[in-house]
């Protein structure tokens, strides 16, 4: 049996893309984290871009979690992708286009004052409108749970903490996307994806953000 081992940060929701395949796989495997702030040097040495995850498998290096995971997923039995080649093709599609929502919720939550802020609010939820349309629930498509479904889980991770902080519910107007994030939320896989405290080290890291979510983040106001 191959003995995976992924490098892995506790903020990371990249790294918890690969945890939730691992899991729904039901592939053993060792799990480590790192200081990203202040990275081993045994790390910089076979990480190419300095990110994580990485996975150690047979004696190599993968990086690149949507790299792992399509890995993962073709070396063990069964898929978490569609049978058809058109629905895979669509699910490949939003999870690329996961990976851009990821990247407009790291610019709202760095932004550096109240102008910036609201438009990168307004860009979430543009992003959140095209996806909401193509939902056909409880799940991304229908009731069996695949790897869209667990890129997507590690996005909603992020609006329970943003939820405390802000003046208005970031799906509030999303009804569909809210019922998929709860779907989502109660699945054993993504509840566990992340280490014991997330919550509060995730509270803490938007705390030392020098903007408006910074500021919301420390006084505990919406």
């Amino acid at each position: 049996m191959t003995d995976y081992h992924l490098i892995s940060h506790d903020l990371c929701p990249y790294v918890q893309r690969a945890v939730i395949v691992l899991t729904e796989k039901q592939i053993p495997h060792r799990r480590s984290y790192i200081d990203l702030a202040n990275k081993p040097e045994w790390f910089q040495r076979i990480s190419p871009l300095g990110r994580v995850p990485l996975l150690q498998a047979e004696g190599r290096v993968l990086f690149e979690s949507q790299v792992i995971v399509e890995y993962l997923d073709e070396v063990t039995p069964g898929t978490l992708h569609p049978s058809d080649p058109l629905d895979k093709a669509r699910h490949r599609a939003w999870i690329e286009f996961g990976s851009d929502v990821l990247k407009t919720i790291g610019t709202f939550y760095n932004a550096p004052d109240q102008n910036s802020f609201a438009q990168a609010r307004s860009a979430l939820s543009t992003k959140l409108s095209r996806i909401e349309a193509e939902l056909d629930g409880p799940l991304f498509q229908g009731e069996q749970f695949h790897m869209v479904d667990a890129v997507w889980g590690t996005i909603f991770r992020y609006f329970d903490t943003f939820d405390l902080i802000l003046d208005q519910e970031i799906l509030a107007a999303f009804p569909t996307l809210k019922a998929w994030r709860f779907a989502l939320t109660n699945r054993t896989s993504i509840k566990n994806a992340v280490p014991d405290g997330y919550p509060a080290r995730l509270m803490s890291f938007l705390a030392r953000r020098p903007g408006p979510m910074g500021e919301r983040a420390r006084s505990g106001v919406s």
